[in-house]
């Protein structure tokens, strides 16, 4: 890995138009937009990337738009996780031979009743195996419905390929056993604007984080403020971020993510159906957050 994976990632959300044609002119746009502020990289196929709304071939033409504008010196990770070992495989060498830095996968779930400790081990170390680039396990239990115990990362996390997790869950006893354990080299990532600081203090690396794509500057602070010694400024603008965060993550995802990128500048466009544009009323009470945090002008 000649990129270490560390600092503020966002998640970028695919572009679509009115007609949910996919739309890599506005995927290139935003990738120059955020370029702009000191953001360590960029995930593309995420889940804020409606990565389970795009076919095959409109993956290949995210992965190639997106390596095309993302600089250099910038990170790129794709997401590749799918619900067979095999279609996983075949995502994440696609994301390889299309410029790729780091795979994140996340892990199977429709069939969560059957995906045990050796069942997940096995699904990961074959994925590592197979790639050429390195994996980041990707643990989102709100979406997946199955939060991976520490125990079960840990084990993932000794094939020598697989060098990272991104943790979405929030458990921060959970994610300091995983740094304290899983060694040196082994990098975990928040999930989540909303316990970024936290997180950074129990060891983590940084965050891949939905709201770096609204506020891109706020978040830097955060991570900046931590590593040098700012932490009163830390805290206080992780605590201005908490409410905006569950807005566009939790509370009402996607949909909200994409107007707030609307408001700020950003093309955010339109979701794939079945998700649904958020409405007046939340439209006028994710304004207003955004103002009253700082994140959009009054």
């Amino acid at each position: 890995m000649k990129k270490e994976i560390k600092g503020i990632i966002p998640p970028l959300t695919t572009p679509f138009g009115e007609n949910e044609a996919l739309d890599t002119d506005n995927l290139q746009a935003n990738i120059r937009k955020l370029c702009e502020f000191p953001l360590a990289g960029f995930l593309v196929l995420g889940s804020n990337g409606e990565l389970v709304m795009l076919s095959e071939s409109e993956c290949t033409q995210v992965l190639h738009a997106a390596r095309a504008a993302i600089p250099k010196d910038r990170i790129m990770l794709a997401g590749t996780g799918c619900q067979s070992t095999g279609a996983t495989i075949a995502l994440t060498q696609q994301a390889a031979r299309a410029g790729a830095d780091a795979a994140l996968v996340l892990n199977p779930s429709y069939y969560k009743g059957q995906m045990s400790k050796d069942v997940l081990v096995s699904h990961y170390h074959r994925v590592a195996d197979a790639s050429q680039i390195p994996v980041l396990i990707y643990n989102m239990p709100s979406n997946t419905g199955l939060d991976m115990t520490a125990d079960t990362i840990l084990e993932i996390a000794s094939h020598p390929n697989i060098i990272g997790l991104k943790d979405s869950g929030g458990n921060l006893a959970k994610m300091g056993n995983i740094t304290g354990a899983a060694g040196k080299d082994f990098r975990v990532l928040a999930g989540s604007a909303g316990f970024l600081l936290p997180a950074l203090s129990i060891g983590a690396s940084g965050g891949i984080l939905a709201l770096a794509n609204i506020a891109p500057e706020q978040c830097c602070a955060i991570y900046d403020g931590f590593f040098t010694g700012k932490l009163e400024d830390a805290k206080a603008m992780q605590q201005r971020m908490i409410r905006a965060n569950a807005l566009v993550t939790r509370q009402w995802g996607v949909p909200a993510l994409k107007a707030a990128m609307d408001m700020l500048g950003f093309y955010g466009g339109p979701c794939r159906k079945p998700l649904q544009a958020i409405s007046q009323k939340e439209e006028n009470i994710l304004k207003e957050t955004l103002q009253a945090s700082g994140i959009l002008p009054s």
